[in-house]
C-alpha cells in the first residue's frame, strides 16, 4: 500500500478504534458511583419529548449509556465543567454514550471524559443537537484513547456548537454519512484529526478554533460507502500550530496522517475554504487532494467512486508561517529543492490528478476547476512521480459562486 507520509496527501481514518486501559489523567477517587444506576433507568425509561436533567457533580460509568427510538428527548448538565460523566473505568459498552433512531435529539451542558471507545455516537437520526458538550481523554495524547469524540452518523441536521474535543485518537468532532451540518464555534484540540467532514452533503464549518492537532479541519470522500459527499464549506475558523505528532493506532490510515496540516481536502467536490486564518501548520495550510494520492486503489474500491477532487473554491483566507517543516523527508527534500534550506512550502498544496475522461482541449471546464485566489499553490505532479513540481497562481486565477448558507430543517 502507498505509505501517506511520501506523499503531499492524507486521509482521515474509517475504522472505529475501541481501546481499553485505565487512563492515567484525572483522578476519580471522590466521583460519585452510585448516580449511574439512575441515568441508566432514566434513559431506558425515557418517553418522547423527556427532559433528562443531570445534577452538577462528578459522575463514574462502567457501562456505556443508551437510547434508542425516542424522538424528541434532552439530556441537559449543569456545564461541561460542573456536570462530569467519566468513563475511565468502563467495562462494557463501546461507547460513553450511543443514541440511534432518535429524531430531535439533544445533548448540552455535560462533559463525557475518558471512554474505552467513542464519546458520543447519534447514529439515524433527524434532528440532532449537541451544545456546550466537551469529551476529552484526560490522560492527553495516546493511541489508547477513543477513536470519535462527538459523532453523528447516518444522520441529518445535526447541529454542534459550543463544544469542546480533546485527545481521540482519530477525530475530535466528526460528522459522516449526513446532510444539513453545521459544525460552528467548537473548538477541537489534541487529537489526530480535530474536525471531519466525512462523505457528507451540505456542510458549514465555521467560527470554530482547531489547534495542536495533527491535522486540522477535514473535508473528504471515503471509498466503499454507501454514499458519497459534496458541498461543503470552511470559513471563518482559527487553524493553527496542528503539529501534534501522530498518535493514531498503528495499521490504519489514521496512524499515517502526517502532521501539520491545516485544511485538506481530499477526494470531494464542492468545497469553499474562506476567511480561515491559518497559522504555523508546518506541512502546508491547505492540501487538495485526490483518492490516487490516498492509496485507496489498494483497498479494493468500487469503480464507481470518484477520487478527484473538483470545484473547489479557496479564496479570502490568511497565512502566516507554516510549510517550514514538512513531516515527511520527501517533502522536506522538495521544499529543500524548490525553496532553499530556510524556505517555506506555499501554502496551498494540490496533488496534481485531474480527471482525465472530463479534460477539454487539455484542461478541466471552468465548472469543475480548482480555483485559489489568496495563495501560492505548488503543484506537487503526482501523476508524474512528483518528477516536476510547479509552483505558480495562474493557472488557479478563477472562481466558483459562493455555495449558500446550510439552513436546519428544524
Amino acid at each position: 500500500m502507498t505509505h501517506y507520509r511520501t506523499l503531499p496527501a492524507l486521509i482521515g481514518a474509517l475504522a472505529l478504534a475501541a481501546c481499553g486501559g485505565q487512563p492515567e489523567g484525572r483522578d476519580t477517587s471522590d466521583f460519585d458511583r452510585d448516580y449511574q444506576g439512575v441515568l441508566h433507568e432514566a434513559l431506558l425509561d425515557a418517553e418522547p419529548g423527556a427532559v433528562i436533567e443531570i445534577p452538577a457533580g462528578r459522575f463514574v460509568f462502567e457501562r456505556g449509556l443508551s437510547l434508542s427510538g425516542v424522538s424528541g428527548v434532552t439530556i441537559r448538565g449543569a456545564g461541561m465543567d460542573e456536570t462530569i460523566l467519566s468513563f475511565a473505568g468502563q467495562r462494557q459498552g463501546a461507547e460513553g454514550l450511543l443514541v440511534s433512531n432518535s429524531d430531535n435529539f439533544t445533548i448540552e451542558n455535560l462533559a463525557v471524559e475518558d471512554t474505552a471507545g467513542d464519546a458520543v455516537k447519534i447514529t439515524g437520526s433527524d434532528g440532532v443537537t449537541i451544545r456546550g458538550v466537551r469529551v476529552e481523554w484526560t490522560r492527553g495524547p495516546s493511541s489508547e484513547n477513543g477513536a470519535y469524540g462527538l459523532y453523528p452518523v447516518l444522520s441529518r441536521n445535526v447541529l454542534i456548537e459550543d463544544s469542546v474535543a480533546i485527545g481521540a485518537s482519530d477525530a475530535g468532532i466528526y460528522v459522516g454519512q449526513s446532510e444539513t451540518i453545521i459544525v460552528r464555534n467548537n473548538r477541537a484540540e489534541d487529537n489526530v484529526a480535530g474536525i471531519e467532514i466525512e462523505n457528507s452533503n451540505n456542510a458549514d464549518v465555521y467560527g470554530n478554533v482547531a489547534v495542536n492537532n495533527t491535522g486540522g479541519i477535514l473535508v473528504f470522500n471515503m471509498p466503499n460507502l454507501p454514499r458519497p459527499g459534496a458541498g461543503t464549506r470552511v470559513f471563518d475558523n482559527d487553524v493553527h500550530d496542528n503539529n501534534l505528532a501522530n498518535f493514531g493506532h498503528a495499521g490504519t490510515p489514521v496512524a499515517n496522517v502526517p502532521a501539520g496540516t491545516g485544511i485538506l481536502i481530499n477526494a470531494n467536490d464542492d468545497v469553499e475554504i474562506f476567511n480561515n486564518r491559518l497559522r504555523n501548520n508546518r506541512t502546508a495550510h491547505v492540501i487538495i487532494s485526490s483518492g490516487h494520492s490516498s492509496g485507496f486503489s489498494d483497498l479494493g474500491v468500487s469503480e464507481d467512486f470518484d477520487p478527484y477532487p473538483e470545484r473547489i473554491h479557496v479564496h479570502s483566507n490568511s497565512y502566516e508561517g507554516g510549510g517550514n517543516n514538512p513531516d515527511s523527508i520527501e517533502l522536506q527534500a522538495l521544499r529543500v529543492m524548490k525553496f532553499g534550506p530556510t524556505g517555506r512550502m506555499p501554502p496551498v498544496m494540490w496533488d496534481g490528478f485531474v480527471n482525465p475522461a472530463r479534460l477539454v482541449d487539455g484542461a478541466l471546464p471552468d465548472d469543475l476547476r480548482i480555483c485559489v485566489t489568496d495563495a501560492d499553490v505548488i503543484n506537487v505532479d503526482g501523476p508524474n512521480g512528483y518528477a516536476n513540481p510547479q509552483v505558480g497562481r495562474e493557472a488557479f486565477d478563477c472562481a466558483h459562486e459562493p455555495r449558500p448558507a446550510v439552513v436546519l430543517d428544524r
